[in-house]
């Protein structure tokens, strides 16, 4: 089964403009956050600080993140979080003095944003099998992680000028303009319906019950869903650390400067942006080949992570973080597209919860584990560990190739509800 342009559908097509405009921001802040932090503090570990700040609130709230993912239009839920996000990292440091524009005072903000972001993301994931068919949903992933790959290309490299043309708070206030844009795209979107949830479902009895629910069925239903947590939290573990801390290693391995360090970043949105595109064409592969190349992709990424531990050459570097994009940028639209298709649409925005629960606490230890590694031991080593974390990943991905070819035919994995719902892609498109 081939990929259709069908794909790009009014609403599909408004989704993805409003988030490649978000996703520019993103990169803008993102670098700007970080340089801004160890410009002051000048230590790796108060840095790390920032992705721990970005990842608690999945871990803290993920599980009701989800109720409320599969009981509130999403609609309503992804505009709410643009414009919080637009005010938290855009407006708020517009309008305060610089000398009060504290490191305390941005963990707060950042924290904030990263609520809005943990709610954000399971419902626009959650909201792709209501814009696309469901044999288009690796695809529909694929292309909007070229937005993510797009915003790592152009955003830290206005963001390395602005910093050093500017100032790190200047900078930040780009960003409100680029989730307003997303936010107003998001209002002409037509998202299917939302199933109405009883009085008595919104009970606290009744949200607990819900997330009850939601691991019950994770945990005791859909193997699968644990295996891909377990492979995405050796991912998550490696990457988390190495996104947040790449302002450090670009400067002490490299020797870089802040527009440098964009432009190094930058290559790695372009691997992004190539291997999305590509997997845009490999929807319709079966699981198993899916998930196969999972593993194969993270263990390039490995490869490519130990020979940045072995160069200074910066154009080489350039070269190793394109193969590190193109590696690590298989692994969540596979996973993403897989969930959507097992889960039942009322318990999906659940599902993805718990996974992103996972995924993150493996993200908020990676951190915490290759800050204070980077810390005590230099940059080497931690790149080094950082490698070893992605072949890891992959080797738990190539378990769950070998666990899907052994139980293939042992009987389709059923829904929360009862019925039969195969694991693979094998349905007609739906209509729109």
């Amino acid at each position: 089964m081939k990929w259709s342009p069908h794909l790009l559908t009014r609403d599909f097509t408004l989704v993805w403009w409003g988030q490649m405009v978000s996703q520019v921001g993103d990169g803008v802040s993102k670098l700007a956050l970080l340089w801004f932090v160890y410009a002051v503090t000048g230590s790796p570990l108060k840095t790390t600080m920032i992705g721990l700040l970005q990842t608690l609130p999945p871990i803290l709230f993920g599980p009701f993140i989800g109720v409320i993912v599969d009981r509130v239009p999403k609609k309503l839920l992804l505009i709410s979080s643009d414009l919080i996000r637009a005010v938290v990292l855009g407006v708020i440091p517009c309008l305060l003095a610089v000398e009060s524009f504290s490191i305390e005072r941005l963990y707060l903000m950042v924290f904030v944003h990263a609520v809005a972001s943990a709610v954000f993301g399971p419902a626009l994931t959650a909201s792709i099998p209501s814009l696309v068919a469901r044999h288009e949903f690796t695809a529909a992933n694929a292309l909007l992680q070229t937005t993510t790959s797009i915003g790592i290309i152009v955003g830290p490299a206005l963001s390395g000028v602005g910093i050093a043309t500017m100032s790190s708070q200047e900078v930040l206030c780009v960003n409100a303009v680029s989730y307003v844009v997303s936010a107003a795209c998001f209002l002409f979107v037509r998202f299917g319906p939302t199933e109405v949830v009883p009085v008595a479902e919104m009970s606290l009895a009744g949200t607990f019950r819900d997330v009850r629910d939601g691991f019950h069925y994770v945990i005791r239903r859909q193997r699968i869903i644990l295996m891909l947590i377990g492979a995405a939290s050796m991912y998550t573990f490696s990457t988390s650390a190495f996104s947040t801390l790449f302002p450090v290693f670009g400067k002490k391995l490299l020797d870089l400067g802040p527009i440098e360090v964009g432009y190094l970043w930058s290559a790695f949105g372009v691997g992004l942006l190539l291997v999305s595109l590509g997997l845009v064409k490999l929807s319709a592969w079966s699981l198993p080949r899916r998930i196969q190349l999972m593993a194969i992709s993270s263990g390039i990424s490995g490869m490519a992570m130990l020979g940045l531990t072995l160069t200074s050459n910066r154009l080489v570097a350039a070269g190793l973080m394109v193969v590190i994009g193109m590696g690590t940028g298989t692994l969540t639209p596979v996973a993403w597209g897989v969930l959507q298709e097992i889960a039942p649409s009322t318990l999906l925005g659940r599902v993805l919860a718990i996974y992103n629960l996972g995924a993150m606490t493996a993200a908020i230890a990676g951190m915490t584990v290759f800050g204070w590694t980077t810390q005590e031991f230099g940059e080497r080593p931690s790149v080094f560990g950082i490698g070893i974390g992605l072949f890891l990943s992959a080797l738990v991905a190539l378990g769950v190739v070998r666990w899907v070819r052994t139980n293939w035919n042992e009987g389709s994995p059923r829904s929360a509800e009862g019925e039969e719902r195969p694991i693979v892609m094998a349905v007609q498109p739906t209509s729109h």
